[in-house]
């Protein structure tokens, strides 16, 4: 409900944030087509999932605003990069890292399936769920994915959030992270597929739904942040409760 709460308090800039990421995957996905490269577009859809933390950043720096009693606006979204920009650079090309291991993945996967024939987007997305080929893609590749993603997931949950609230380096936000989702691994095993779930319908309505569900997960991983690290004002850590 925090997440939503805050979505409510700051709707006009929330809108705006989540249609910049609506209009920026729309322009990709058409330049995908008009180019003849529609063949990357489901894995680098899928592949959101790696730098969905990255774009949350700035649903983060909207949240703090809101909890700071002010009004917040764009400039405190794509402010929230200003604060500690190398560190959070350093995390971004982590999660660069992991995405082009999946792209790499995928690749591989449909040289391994379909051969290095690249057929026309009618014939692939049918074979896709009606072949054993596609349907054998499928699986093999969501099985890697999740691998991929839960571990991206694993050092970004709280590593990114803490980069902007407090004085660390990546790699010690990178161990708070690992950390936290040891201590917490089954409500941050229900926590990443909420996020997954929730990203894969936005995806579904042709990226329209984003518009909303991006600020709101956004909001929503900040207050379970601070729900589970616990931060208190002065910055000294207090042990989670969750």
């Amino acid at each position: 409900m925090a997440g939503i709460n805050d979505f409510r308090a700051a709707m006009s800039v929330s809108l705006a944030y989540g249609l910049l990421w609506v209009g920026l995957s729309l322009a990709v996905t058409a330049g995908g087509f008009a180019l003849g490269l529609w063949h990357w577009l489901l894995p680098m859809v899928a592949g959101f999932m790696f730098l969905g933390p990255l774009v949350a950043v700035g649903s983060y720096g909207i949240s703090r605003r809101l909890g700071e009693g002010g009004q917040p606006t764009l400039g405190d979204a794509f402010g929230a990069w200003m604060s500690h920009t190398g560190q959070l650079a350093m995390m971004g090309v982590m999660m660069v890292i992991f995405f082009m291991a999946w792209i790499r993945t995928a690749t591989l996967l449909f040289a391994l399936f379909f051969g290095y024939y690249i057929p026309s987007p009618e014939t692939f997305y049918i074979d896709l769920f009606t072949t054993t080929e596609g349907i054998g893609m499928l699986v093999v590749g969501s099985g890697i994915g999740a691998v991929l993603a839960f571990g991206a997931f694993s050092i970004s949950v709280v590593a990114i959030p803490t980069l902007l609230d407090r004085d660390l380096t990546f790699m010690e936000g990178i161990e708070a992270s690992v950390k936290s989702v040891a201590r917490n691994f089954r409500p941050m095993l229900l926590w990443a597929a909420m996020l997954t779930g929730c990203t894969v319908i936005g995806m579904a309505t042709f990226y329209i739904g984003l518009a909303v569900i991006l600020p709101v997960l956004g909001y929503a991983s900040w207050h379970a942040y601070e729900d589970l690290v616990g931060i208190e004002r002065n910055g000294s850590p207090v042990k989670s409760s969750v």
